[in-house]
Order: structure tokens, then sequence, then C-alpha cells
């Protein structure tokens, strides 16, 4: 579905990807973990188009990302929850969703699609006229969630869900990535909390200064002796 060779990003003088390539097969969750500024996020500003590669190919379904604009990549079916959440404060949850189906103008779609989102996320249907940027952490991070599904995605890239939340919200999004995985959506997880992103993965890779330094199945990694010092406190 997705693939990714020999992928080189810079940032001005700093070499910040360094030859690197992974895939993400269709139905997959592929977990990507690795310490803060490792360039996680650069990879998926890369599979975007928000960062442009120096050198090296993107594919997904077969079609070069590299030479595709951002605003068409989201109609290929690929979905972006950012880090950060990136909610649009001043709109309601409602609207916000909207802004999620921008790529279509049908607006039964759109309404039925919205439903399902809100039969997900029973706090958001609660909270569907209040301002989101009034929204607690959790429920920000739930909406970026129901804003992608609204572009009714083949490929869900999401980055550090879990960032600024506490252990029992962690949980929650945790349990609703596996849901809309269960739906059929491919998963690209890109996640710091590598017990959490480890354990729901079918195979996962560890970035490390901009490098790919292990892969294997999730549990592999979980049991990996240098994954359990480096990233899972042991």
């Amino acid at each position: 579905m997705l693939k990714i060779s020999n992928l080189n990003v810079s940032y001005g003088a700093i070499h910040a990807i360094h030859d690197v390539s992974m895939e993400v097969g269709d139905g997959e969750i592929v977990s990507l973990i690795g310490a803060n500024g490792a360039g996680k996020t650069t990879i998926l500003h890369s599979i975007t188009g928000l960062k442009k590669a120096d050198s090296g190919t993107i594919e997904y379904n077969g079609q070069d990302l590299i030479k595709t604009e951002p605003s068409k990549i989201v109609t290929l079916g690929m979905a972006h929850v950012p880090e950060g959440r990136h909610v649009f404060p001043t709109m309601t949850v409602e609207e916000n969703l909207e802004m999620g189906a921008y790529i279509t103008s049908d607006k039964e779609k759109i309404k039925k699609t919205a439903e399902s989102v809100f039969e997900r996320f029973p706090r958001l249907k609660e909270r569907r006229k209040q301002l989101a940027g009034t929204l607690s952490g959790g429920e920000q991070q739930m909406l970026a969630v129901g804003r992608a599904l609204m572009s009714n995605p083949s490929i869900l890239l999401m980055d550090e869900p879990s960032m600024g939340l506490s252990p029992l919200l962690i949980r929650e999004i945790f349990s609703i990535i596996k849901a809309v995985h269960e739906q059929g959506i491919t998963v690209l997880l890109v996640e710091q909390n590598a017990k959490m992103a480890l354990s729901i993965a079918d195979r996962a890779y560890v970035l490390e200064t901009g490098r790919i330094s292990m892969t294997g199945t999730g549990q592999e990694l979980l049991n990996n002796e240098n994954v359990k010092k480096a990233y899972l406190g042991a």
C-alpha cells in the first residue's frame, strides 16, 4: 500500500532523514517509534507532501507521492492526524468535522459520515455545537481523529496521538486506534509511547537520528533487550 525507499530529507544543512526505507501493507498497523527529534514527524510530512524530500521515492498504491501536490494526496484515501491535534479552536466540533470532509460535495454522505463519527465518539456528539478550543485535550484528540475519518480514508497517519494525555485517556485513544483498524483502515502510527505503540502493531520500525535501526513485529521489538533499555524503561 505505502512504500518508502531510500528517503533523504534535509532542513538546510541538517540532514534529518538518511536513506530510510519502510513499508505499510494493506490492513496493517505499523508503528514508527523513536526518541524526540529522531525524525518521525519529518517522515510523515514527507509522505503527505508538507516537506519535500531531497531524494528517494514514496509510493502509495503505485502512485509517486513526491510528485503529487499535498492537496491531491488527501483525495487518494490518505488522512493525517497531526502532532498537537491542530483543531480549529474558534469553530464548533461539527464545523471541524465538516472541514475534514472538504473533498466531497455530497451533503448526504457528509451527514452520514459525521453520524458514524458521533457514534464512535459520543462525547463529541454531546459537544457538537461547542467550540473546539474549549474541549479538553483528550476530546480535541478525538476530534482530530474524527475529522480525519470524515474523508473516509484507506490509511490513517497518526502523529503522537497520546501526547499530553493522562494514562487513562492514552488507553482510550489506543482503543480507538484499534477500533478504527478493525473497520478496515490501515494505520501508520508515529508514537513516543513505545510500549503502547508496539503492543498494537503488526510490524514496527525504530528510528534513531534519522536512520532505521531496527524492524520486526510489534511483539519482537517489545521483547528486544535494546528496545527495552532505550524505550521501555527496562
